[in-house]
Order: structure tokens, then sequence, then C-alpha cells
């Protein structure tokens, strides 16, 4: 009975996880509200560092001193990539002047409401690092044998022990019961 209620308690808790995730975190290639970016330079010094990771969300409108994900225009170096930078200027109509807190100058693209991919709203710092480090190959195999492994250890022996029989002798024989 209590192993009943610990195992819906533990589906109803992963559910409602899904639930959460599906409808605040998930990426927006899966269709979801978040655009996830990993901070890299200095351009954003001294609250956002190389490697932070930064969740971003789409806003009905953007303002001065948002800070804000945009995309680089095509035919631009680094086109499709998004860039992290604040904005200091100007409308998503005729587009907003983005500079990163620790440049000199405003960005030489002025991004539309269109081109902005969302607003900060989560950072997490540091998490960015490892992230990329588990995209490298040899890393990422390693992760996936370390899982494999541990999964298979974590299951323990399974043996098939038939009515009548034991399942392993002192020399590792079956032997009959009767």
């Amino acid at each position: 009975m209590i192993r009943r209620a610990a195992r819906i308690l533990e589906l109803t808790a992963g559910v409602a996880l899904a639930a959460a995730w599906a409808l605040t975190l998930r990426p927006t290639s899966l269709g979801g509200p978040a655009t996830y970016v990993v901070v890299r330079g200095d351009s954003m010094l001294p609250d956002y560092h190389s490697g932070d990771l930064v969740v971003l969300r789409a806003a009905s409108a953007y303002s001065a001193s948002d800070v804000v994900g945009y995309r680089v225009p095509d035919g631009e170096i680094g086109a499709g990539h998004v860039v992290l930078h604040r904005i200091v200027a100007g409308d998503g109509a005729g587009g907003f002047t983005v500079e990163g807190d620790n440049n000199p100058a405003p960005d030489p693209w002025q991004p539309r409401n269109r081109d902005v991919a969302g607003k900060l709203w989560v950072l997490v710092p540091g998490l960015g690092r490892a992230i990329e480090l588990a995209h490298q190959p040899a890393i990422a195999g390693a992760i996936a044998v370390s899982l494999l492994v541990m999964f298979m250890l974590a299951r323990g022996p399974t043996y098939r022990v038939r009515p009548g029989w034991i399942a392993f002798s002192g020399a590792g024989r079956r032997h009959r019961t009767a």
C-alpha cells in the first residue's frame, strides 16, 4: 500500500515537472517559449561572464535597459548567431540601438522586434561552460558510457531460476534441488 502511494506520488511529481518544463523551459526549437544562449566574450561584463547560461523569453514589447538576445542579420559575419546586449534606444518598428555593457559604442546592427529572440529571463552563472564541455564528442561519449555502466550496475545481476533448481552452486553450476 505504501509502495503504491509512493509510486503514484513519484509519477505525479514527474508529470508535474514535465508539464512545468514544457510550459516554461522548453526551447523554441521544440515549440517552446525559451531560447538558451551561452555568453561568450566580455562585452556584457561585469554582470554577465563568458560561460554563463542565459535563458531568454519572448516579450510583447521591449524597451530601453532591457537585456535582449537578437540574431545577427543574414549576410553579416556570424549571421544567425544570437548576441546578448542591452537596448539603449529605439523601438521595435524602426530598430533598437543595442550595446554591450562593457562596449564603448553601440552595435552596428539595429534589430527589430522580429530579430529579437527574447528578453533575459534566467541567468545561471557558469553552466554554459559545462554544456559546451558536454558537447565535445569525446566527453559526450564518456558520459554516455558512464551512464550505461551506472544503469547496468544499478540493475544488479538478474538470474532466471527454474522451479526446483538452485541458481548457482559453489562451482558456479546449477543443480537440481529435488
